[in-house]
């Protein structure tokens, strides 16, 4: 029965839609999301980990030797997760030569909108509706008080760092973002341009020849 089978199995087969293509050696299906990245289109949804990380690094690693000039487009759906996972994406970001111009599309949290900020200047957008929220990171330890602060040390540090990286995006000084981190802070689109996290609400695809900024 459909209950019995693995969540993941039925998200595979019955979620994703499959696009029929007709090429020389006759119909080929493509995922949609496949399909997408041939058009330089990233997904980067859900949670921020090791796997997807990695998912979404070959991703760009493979377009950037497609074709190093082309820019390439990445949607963000997520609500954050692991740090580590998020910066390897985001390193990778500013590593490839191609620019990533980036979309949030329903919401981007936490590390999320880290990844938001990371596009392309003057490349970087939400959607009307689109929620971004921004945090310190936080974690849970146990064990021997000295291993206990070691890791306090080091998330102090992962603070730091990530501090610097916002502003490094957003052009606001270090006190703003220290402070706006401080606790969850929640933004909308229109927001979120004000902070300097996106360049741009649009509500619509600009037509050909015409820029997102008059089409917003």
């Amino acid at each position: 029965m459909l209950r019995d089978r693995d969540p993941v199995e039925i998200y595979d087969n019955y979620l994703i839609p499959q696009v029929i293509e007709n090429t020389s050696r006759g119909e080929r299906g493509f995922d949609i999301y496949s399909r997408l990245l041939r058009e330089r289109i990233i997904f980067l949804t859900g949670p921020v980990e090791d796997h997807m990380a990695t998912v979404i690094v070959a991703q760009l690693l493979f377009l950037e030797a497609e074709n190093p000039k082309k820019e390439i487009s990445m949607y963000i759906n997520s609500p954050g997760g692991v740090v580590t996972a998020g910066l390897s994406i985001y390193d990778t970001m500013q590593f490839i030569r191609p620019k990533v111009s980036t979309l949030c599309i329903g919401q981007a949290a936490s590390m999320g909108s880290l990844l938001l900020a990371a596009g392309a200047e003057g490349m970087r957008y939400a959607l009307p509706n689109a929620r971004i929220m921004v945090h310190q990171p936080s974690g849970g330890f146990q064990g021997q008080a000295s291993d206990i602060m070691r890791h306090a040390e080091d998330i102090m540090g992962m603070k730091r760092r990530l501090n610097e990286i916002y502003v490094r995006h957003t052009g606001k000084d270090y006190d703003t973002i220290e402070a706006t981190l401080d606790r969850d802070h929640f933004m909308t689109a229109e927001e979120s341009r004000l902070f300097g996290i996106v360049d741009q609400v649009i509500e619509k695809r600009p037509d050909e020849g015409e820029t997102a900024k008059t089409a917003a």
